[in-house]
């Protein structure tokens, strides 16, 4: 699935620092990470991740440095600041709200917020996950 570009663009910056928010982790990593958190229908390329990298580095949100991979290669280390996990709790806020409304205009999306919730930390209903998922039980209008 190819997303539209205003949603590729309003959902990057929150993903990322979310990844981050896990440990620090390298460009290839980051792409390979929404892959798999999108189950293959997300797939991000250079030319979108690196730019955005370095407007969240500029901005203060994350900080880089360089490091050397088990093959001797050279590679940017990405981490997030305390500044950048303020912006992700921010980012979790209005995607909650986000998506509740969705929900609620959508009806029926039981199965895709069930699908959301599994990155859920705690399981507790309105739990955010690391991707800054709601779990289903805390999506306003998802039923049980």
């Amino acid at each position: 699935m190819r997303l539209a570009k205003d949603l590729m663009a309003a959902t990057s910056a929150p993903l990322v620092l979310a990844i981050l928010a896990d440990g620090e982790s390298y460009g290839y990593a980051i792409i390979a990470r929404v892959r798999e958190l999108s189950s293959g229908e997300i797939e991000w390329t250079d030319g979108l991740l690196y730019p955005l990298l370095h407007r969240l580095e500029n901005a203060g949100l994350v900080v880089s440095r360089w490091g050397e991979a088990d093959t001797g290669r050279r590679r940017r280390y990405y981490e997030i600041t305390d500044a950048g996990r303020a912006e992700l709790a921010e980012h979790r806020r209005q995607w909650t709200t986000a998506v509740t409304t969705l929900s609620q205009a959508f009806g029926g999306l039981r199965t895709a917020f069930t699908a959301l919730s599994a990155p859920a930390a705690s399981g507790a209903p309105g739990a955010v996950g690391a991707a800054g998922a709601v779990g289903a039980a805390g999506v306003a209008g998802a039923t049980a």
